[in-house]
């Protein structure tokens, strides 16, 4: 990125009213938290169930196989020890100095939030979170056994995680946030997502901004509907844009 570029899209943050980031699974990567769909993704390991990973993190397979479905959870998709990293550092400390800031997430591991930021829409919902299918109560990863099905000790009921699951439908709530905040937004910075996964992938279709940035280790099937684009580190990336380091 020459000094020019950098210039012209610093001063287009700076001058926004409202500033929209759209990430996936490459903004936590560095974190230890593996992706879905690159060459080291989720989707090209195999796993020990015998079963594809879009099949044991459904709906169906949830309810008919609920104890295999927890001990596939918790060995692969809950990390506790993971930290945030540059990329969700940059973020939270936009946020705090500019404050016209929102966080659009596909993850559901919690890092924005444990980086500082406050203003996040978590579109697949979290592992941090969990409530009973029963009585409704709801519960923090903590409170959950990390083996076997865990069942709610107020009434017995199944708990069940706070993400949603292939074959679940959104929250509408969050997903009116996020296409409203993407509508209204000055810039939209889209990082670590393939923009495969609809309805996701077509938020930035919604933006009417004036300046549309891409950040993704891997070329994208919407690379030719953005401003600027860096197939480069994202953490390096958004550190250098957002005013965490100079060029």
């Amino acid at each position: 990125m020459d000094q020019s570029q950098l210039h012209k899209i610093r001063d287009e943050i700076n001058k926004a009213k409202l500033v929209v980031f759209l990430g996936g699974a490459g903004v936590s990567t560095s974190s230890g938290i593996p992706d879905f769909r690159s060459k080291d993704g989720l989707y090209r390991i195999k796993n020990k169930y015998g079963v594809s990973y879009e099949e044991m993190l459904s709906h169906d397979y949830f309810f008919e196989h609920t104890s295999s479905f927890y001990s596939f959870f918790f060995e692969t998709m809950v990390n506790e020890k993971a930290q945030p990293n540059k990329a969700h550092f940059a973020l939270a400390n936009f946020e705090r100095k500019h404050g016209n800031f929102v966080v659009v997430t596909q993850n559901i591991d919690g890092l924005h939030q444990k980086a500082g930021s406050q203003n996040v829409l978590e579109v697949h919902g979290s592992y941090q979170r969990y409530h009973c299918l029963s009585c409704g109560k709801h519960f923090s990863l903590s409170d959950i056994p990390h083996s076997g099905m865990p069942h709610c000790p107020s009434c017995g009921g199944l708990i069940k995680p706070g993400v949603v699951l292939y074959g679940e439908g959104l929250p509408e709530d969050v997903l009116s946030a996020a296409f409203d905040a993407v509508r209204k937004a000055d810039v939209l910075i889209v990082g670590g997502t393939s923009l495969m996964v609809y309805p996701i992938a077509s938020l930035p279709g919604y933006f009417r901004g004036g300046c549309k940035i891409l950040i993704n280790r891997d070329p994208t099937p919407q690379d030719d509907e953005f401003d600027y684009i860096f197939h480069e580190d994202i953490g390096d990336t958004l550190s250098l844009i957002l005013g965490e380091e100079d060029a």
